[in-house]
């Protein structure tokens, strides 16, 4: 089977979601195209959001009442308060995921936004 045909549908990942969880799906997707164009990528275990160069965000979970993001970064960031736990990727030197938890609109406040605009301005063009 082609890896395209394994992937799923922006609505298979929605599906009986509750209210709460899509309009916090919705809320974050908003809110990182205040800071540039970006594109939704369901794929078979999650969504990555990406710029037109690469992926820089995903979407691991969908619960309840939350939303479950992973931030790949090059580095750690541990002087934070909105991440809930970074691990390097076994075997990668050069990814660290960061690791939020969105349970209301408000969570997406000024720190995580300021690392939104960091993952967008990695993943933006090359200059």
């Amino acid at each position: 089977m082609p890896e395209e045909a394994a992937d799923k549908t922006l609505n298979d990942f929605l599906k009986g979601k509750s209210d709460l969880t899509r309009s916090l799906f919705d809320h974050f997707i908003e809110e990182f195209q205040r800071i540039g164009k970006v594109t939704i990528h369901p794929a078979k275990t999650m969504i990555g959001i990406a710029t037109p160069r690469k992926r820089i965000a995903y979407i691991t979970q969908l619960g309840k009442n939350f939303i479950h993001v992973v931030f790949p970064f090059e580095k750690p960031y541990a002087d934070n308060l909105c991440f809930q736990k970074i691990a390097q990727v076994p075997g990668d030197d050069k990814q660290y995921n960061h690791h939020f938890r969105m349970l209301a609109k408000e969570d997406v406040n000024k720190e995580v936004i300021s690392f939104m605009k960091l993952a967008y301005k990695l993943g933006g063009p090359k200059g």
